[in-house]
């Protein structure tokens, strides 16, 4: 398969580089790759030194590496600057039709455009920068169609969280997911993307949306987008990339908006989410290892089995990621704190999955409404999804994360991580527990 956008990042990237020296190999085509540290910055201080050692030594290998290769290399403080899920779209790097690897399994995001995008190992980034291609496996075909509505407070976060636990977390393993349907086409770029992000936590290779109106509108005028003659062109084209009528797929699933409402995590994976007012589940039925699996998270967890969700215990707030670090995420996360104050016990962190959505959240004064609520905007970066730089939640304690993955020590050693949307990030915020949104809108 050949690749149109290789995205590559600081954590991936220099062992495979490392394999082109030795090959005595360069680049293929390096105008087709992009660079950006994301995954160790720190998100205060980036004019500084980064402090951690290993850290700083991936981010200058990064740069050292794209130098030597000609590629364009997004540094820390430039507008291009930001997670690499996050700046591919937002600079029009991003189009329908693509194929878009990286070594990252979100790289599933691209997906929302009608792209062809799926996260890849070290071994394969190397494959990919030496010869512009990559071999893989045609995976099977899934479409999950959402019909209806969204309700009051019910976000793209929660119709991914609601799949996943339905379909749970090995139900896509071996497919490809399409997404369709009114609850689909509903959403947002940003909420395409935000479900496309979460299609590998069900264990699909990737998830994509057939490019419409709100695609075309979104990627028009960006900074990499095709201009004048040759956007009417691309358009024309991107107008066929959508599943013919009557095409069959491998396997299906339908579900209603009706049915979801906000979601909360109450385990150790994304499958173990519930509705926010639901209690949860016990473990009659369960036998075998299903069972010690549930009661060995819910032990990690603190929590018991039939317990209620709503109530509980908040010590860190979490807004940002590839997942939901995008303007759109901030407007909702400000909207909801406007004229209320942080809960006194909770620690938070606002980071913005780019230095385009720090400056347009100060143009829009966001910044403002959230200091006046007591919140601190901190500069761009993967932070808290991941424990690999200085944003880690301290052991045992909880954190409301609209990241995306929420295993044993994910956001750090001990951490107790629930994934949610930002507007329930936003009342856990202000309320110090697990609070249902709704009940404020």
């Amino acid at each position: 398969m050949y690749i149109d956008r290789h995205l590559i990042h600081e954590v991936t990237s220099p062992v495979a580089f490392l394999g082109l020296k030795k090959r005595g190999l360069k680049v293929f085509r390096p105008h087709q790759t992009t660079a950006t540290p994301d995954h160790n910055v720190p998100t205060k201080d980036q004019h500084l030194t980064i402090m951690d050692e290993l850290s700083r030594h991936q981010v200058e290998m990064l740069k050292k590496n794209c130098e030597e290769h000609g590629i364009f290399y997004h540094d820390l403080q430039t507008d291009g600057h930001g997670i690499v899920h996050i700046i591919g779209p937002e600079l029009g790097l991003t189009r329908p039709g693509m194929t878009i690897v990286c070594g990252d399994s979100h790289t599933s995001t691209h997906g929302a455009f009608g792209a062809i995008a799926f996260g890849i190992g070290t071994s394969e980034v190397e494959m990919v920068l030496a010869s512009q291609c990559i071999m893989q496996p045609k995976p099977k075909k899934m479409r999950i169609t959402i019909n209806g509505h969204l309700k009051k407070g019910v976000t793209a976060k929660d119709i991914a969280l609601y799949i996943i636990s339905r379909i749970s977390t090995s139900g896509g393993t071996g497919y490809f997911i399409e997404y369709a349907g009114s609850a689909i086409t509903g959403l947002s770029m940003e909420g395409r993307m935000t479900l496309c992000n979460l299609s590998i936590e069900s264990g699909a290779r990737g998830g994509m949306i057939a490019p419409d109106e709100t695609t075309f509108n979104y990627v028009n005028g960006r900074k990499f987008a095709p201009k004048g003659e040759a956007w009417d062109r691309a358009v024309e084209q991107w107008r066929n990339l959508k599943s013919d009528d009557g095409a069959v797929f491998d396997k299906e699933y339908t579900f209603s908006a009706d049915d979801i409402e906000p979601m909360i995590t109450y385990g150790t994976n994304p499958g173990m989410g519930v509705g926010i007012t639901q209690r949860i589940p016990t473990t009659d039925g369960m036998e075998g290892s299903d069972k010690n699996t549930f009661l060995k998270a819910l032990q990690y967890m603190g929590y018991k089995e039939g317990e209620k969700m709503l109530g509980k215990k908040v010590d860190y707030v979490f807004l940002g990621s590839c997942t939901n670090g995008r303007i759109e995420d901030f407007r909702v996360f400000t909207g909801f704190v406007k004229g209320r104050k942080k809960a006194p016990g909770v620690t938070a962190w606002l980071v913005p999955g780019s230095q385009l959505v720090e400056k347009q959240i100060r143009a829009e004064g966001l910044d403002k409404t959230l200091e006046e609520a007591g919140f601190e905007l901190r500069q761009p970066g993967c932070s808290a999804c991941l424990a690999m730089n200085d944003d880690k939640i301290p052991e045992g304690k909880y954190a409301v994360s609209t990241s995306n993955r929420n295993f044993e020590g994910r956001q750090g050693p001990g951490a107790r991580t629930l994934l949610a949307s930002p507007v329930t990030a936003a009342a856990a915020a202000i309320t110090g527990v697990i609070t249902d949104p709704r009940s404020f809108l």
